[in-house]
């Protein structure tokens, strides 16, 4: 009897130890097993730098972050006294050169052609006065009374009246007729060159305003009123939250369900959990060495990191840049 009890704990001890045994491996199979792989992303939106192509000292801010803005709305005064000082610079070249090229056209004053005039009719009497010593002479030096250096004395005094006369009516005719033709047209390219300047600074005062590029909302604001700002230095962000979608970072070996073109269900927790629809419109991979990974070290398979980017199919109400997403499988 005692030997039937001892072989019937023994059979009880053996069965127990296997029901344990058991226990330990299905909980190790359960524990040890492989979890899904759970994708995780983010939403981000389409950003605007907004900068200057004046350097200058920031006047005036007109919004704030988190504030929702228009294209075209004014968001920043740059004040610039450079660009005044040029746009005086430029006003006084303009005024110069019109005055050139009015001098130009309008030719000689009333008073300079009234001298040019009696310049030229006192060299005509002059011219006459010659004209008769120089017959008198001739007569008499053709019945040899007068010797030959006196004739050419005489004559010599003549031809010389009559370049003054005519260089007088040169004068005169150049003070009447104006400007030469080349120089009217130099004064008028001088005009033409004035307002390209003008343009060119007048151009740069609208740059003191910065403007929105877009509809969206200011997400950063980097200067303070009274900093500096250098040339095309960032002044603030405007975030276009209708341009959203979700990046994901998917080592290559879970690739094998996202094309492009192909549809994810993306869970957003943010947003109380909402599936989401997207379209997948990117995929390309990470140019960083990190994102490398070697799934066996026998084979030395190195599995590289690629960026997947979808776009939801519709606008999605409350989605913010930041938020996570879940790929559901």
């Amino acid at each position: 009897m005692e030997k039937r009890k001892k072989n019937y704990n023994l059979v009880i001890g053996v069965v127990a130890l296997v029901a344990v045994i058991l226990i330990i491996a299905v909980s190790g199979y359960f524990v040890s097993r492989p979890k899904p792989m759970v994708v995780y992303g983010e939403a981000e939106a389409g950003e605007y730098r907004v900068s200057g192509k004046v350097p200058g000292r920031i006047g005036e801010i007109y919004v704030r972050e988190g504030q929702a803005v228009h294209k075209g709305d004014t968001l920043a005064y740059v004040d610039s006294p450079e660009v005044r000082a040029k746009l005086a610079q430029a006003n006084a070249v303009r005024a110069a050169a019109s005055a050139q090229n009015r001098k130009a056209h309008n030719g000689a004053r009333t008073e300079q052609i009234a001298a040019a005039y009696n310049v030229w009719q006192s060299a005509m009497v002059q011219e006459e006065v010659m004209k008769k010593s120089f017959d008198r002479i001739q007569r008499l030096y053709d019945q040899k009374v007068v010797s030959a250096q006196k004739y050419d004395e005489v004559k010599a005094k003549y031809d010389a009246s009559v370049t003054q006369a005519a260089a007088a009516k040169s004068q005169y005719d150049m003070a009447v007729n104006g400007a030469r033709q080349e120089d009217k047209d130099a004064a008028a390219a001088l005009v033409s060159q004035a307002d390209g300047v003008l343009m060119e600074v007048e151009s740069y005062l609208g740059e003191l305003y910065l403007t929105s590029p877009a509809d969206g909302v200011i997400s950063a604001v980097f200067p303070k009123p009274g900093e500096l700002v250098g040339q095309g230095a960032p002044v603030m962000t405007v975030t276009d939250l209708s341009d959203i979608w979700f990046t994901f970072n998917v080592r290559e070996d879970y690739l094998e369900d996202m094309r492009i073109g192909g549809k994810l269900t993306l869970r957003i927790p943010a947003l109380g959990g909402r599936e989401v629809p997207a379209t997948v419109s990117y995929i390309a991979v990470r140019d960083s060495y990190a994102t490398w990974k070697a799934t066996k070290e026998t084979d030395m398979y190195d599995a590289k990191t690629f960026e997947v980017r979808a776009v939801p199919d519709s606008a999605v109400e409350g989605l913010l840049p930041g938020m996570s997403a879940i790929v559901v499988r």
